[in-house]
């Protein structure tokens, strides 16, 4: 069973919906009638070709999940196995990737881990236990290359919500936000980011957009997320760009982060900008105290006049959405963790960041340690060690590196200054790192296969940026 995607639902109605969905997908985890284990929820997730009316007049033909991009919210039960059949309606080869959960290879959806792909206007059955609990999100992992109609820069992607066992519901409402990209072009010129770094200054080809929306409408288009003085709003938001590393703030509030990744951490924090990589998950709780119709956007003012962003607007308010600049502020993963102790890593890999730059019209190559993937060996671990990535960036991108099918603790954070911050506490499954900057990150191999290590902006990845770990 699926959910119609929505701007927002209540912790009234979900509890009312999964009381009545007894035995389906959304109420999971309940014993069988004879009090022994539920028999697996069934999941299909149809990847189809489908149009999106991004705005009026403004339709991108695409591929989606079942219908519609993002894919309508999946709700899965921590713990309860469920069936998934994918149903490939495409003429082309394709994998579906489970993003954050600690899954075996072979359904990892990554052909590079040795997962079979669902071949053209094929089908493949598998069975799945959702694990971790919090927000996951699922999405096409197909290559690219210099295709822009595929992988990422497709439709294909949608939240998967995994519940948590106990759910605390220290909050209100609950609204899932995914930002994406339409209209791709390569572009021999420097691109900007949103903090106005100068990203390919070495002359290689990056990759523009026309037009920017959040759950699939550009900014003004499509229904406001409506809410009611007093509430406590969650906000799950998710990067679903195939390129793009964002901001957003909502002016005259504050985001309560509660999680990063879909995992708790133990600093909650207050912030007025969320940054996140492409990949990446914020879970944050919004105290609507301030009435009016307001912009939830990026501060940067092209892309939000290009459609990076969405209306949220108070009962009983109206008027033109308003968008009120705000001094820039520092994100820092290392605000949301604690000084406590790590233990003492069984060894430490080197991840060093480099480009080989291609000149103008053509492309960068992206290396780790010297060598591209196709240059590459995998990396030999050993079950049940733990290993700390000394992630270092030497180059002048900004890179949201992924570590598949583990979870990583971030150690320490190496400050514009060259001073090192530790930190506890912060788990994620992928995670920033800023031109020059360095970071220490440790997993416990404890999910035997091979293992994808890569940046998730599309571009990247696909001219060399990945590598492979392999238990030994």
């Amino acid at each position: 069973m699926t959910v119609p995607a929505r701007s927002g639902v209540t912790r009234r109605e979900f509890l009312r919906v999964t009381a009545v969905a007894g035995s389906q997908l959304l109420a999971g985890g309940h014993a069988g009638a004879g009090g022994g284990p539920e028999p697996p929820a069934e999941l299909t997730i149809h990847i189809a070709p489908v149009r999106v009316e991004v705005a009026p007049g403004r339709i991108v033909s695409t591929v989606g999940y079942n219908g519609s991009v993002p894919a309508p919210v999946l709700r899965l039960r921590e713990g309860r196995p469920v069936s998934v059949e994918l149903v490939n309606e495409t003429d082309m080869p394709e994998l579906v990737h489970w993003h954050g959960q600690l899954v075996p290879s072979a359904i990892d959806g990554v052909a590079e881990e040795g997962s079979p792909a669902v071949p053209p206007h094929g089908r493949r059955r598998y069975t799945l236990t959702p694990t971790p609990a919090g927000t996951r999100w699922l999405h096409t992992h197909a290559r690219a290359g210099v295709h822009l109609e595929r992988g990422m820069y497709s439709g294909q992607f949608g939240f998967v919500y995994v519940e948590p066992r106990s759910e605390p519901g220290r909050y209100d409402r609950e609204v899932f936000l995914a930002s994406h990209e339409w209209q791709p072009f390569f572009s021999g010129e420097p691109m900007m980011g949103d903090g106005g770094e100068g990203l390919g200054l070495e002359g290689g080809l990056e990759i523009g957009y026309r037009v920017y929306s959040i759950n699939g409408k550009a900014l003004g288009h499509g229904e406001p997320v409506r809410v009611q003085r007093g509430e406590r709003v969650m906000f799950r938001i998710l990067n679903a760009s195939a390129t793009e590393n964002i901001e957003l703030a909502l002016p005259g509030h504050e985001f309560l982060v509660v999680a990063l990744d879909g995992n708790p951490v133990p600093a909650p924090h207050a912030v007025r900008l969320l940054s996140l990589g492409a990949g990446e998950r914020v879970d944050a709780v919004v105290a609507m105290t301030t009435p009016g119709v307001w912009i939830l956007g990026t501060p940067n003012d092209a892309r939000r006049r290009g459609g990076l962003g969405i209306v949220v607007e108070y009962g009983g308010a109206s008027g033109p959405p308003r968008w009120i600049a705000s001094a820039p502020e520092r994100w820092d993963y290392t605000m949301f963790g604690t000084r406590g102790p790590h233990e003492t890593p069984d060894e430490t890999i080197p991840m060093v960041f480099q480009i080989r730059a291609g000149g103008h019209g053509h492309f960068d190559r992206w290396t780790i340690n010297g060598a591209t993937f196709e240059e590459s060996e995998p990396v030999p671990i050993h079950r049940g060690r733990r290993y700390r990535l000394a992630l270092h960036n030497r180059g002048d991108d900004t890179h949201p590196v992924h570590l598949h099918r583990h979870q990583f603790e971030l150690v320490r954070v190496q400050e514009s200054t060259g001073e090192w911050t530790p930190t506890a506490g912060v788990r994620k499954d992928t995670v920033l790192v800023h031109p020059n900057q360095s970071m220490d990150v440790d997993f416990v191999a404890d999910n035997p296969g091979l293992t994808l290590f890569h940046c998730h902006n599309q571009l990247h990845m696909n001219f060399g940026f990945a590598r492979l770990l392999r238990y030994v």
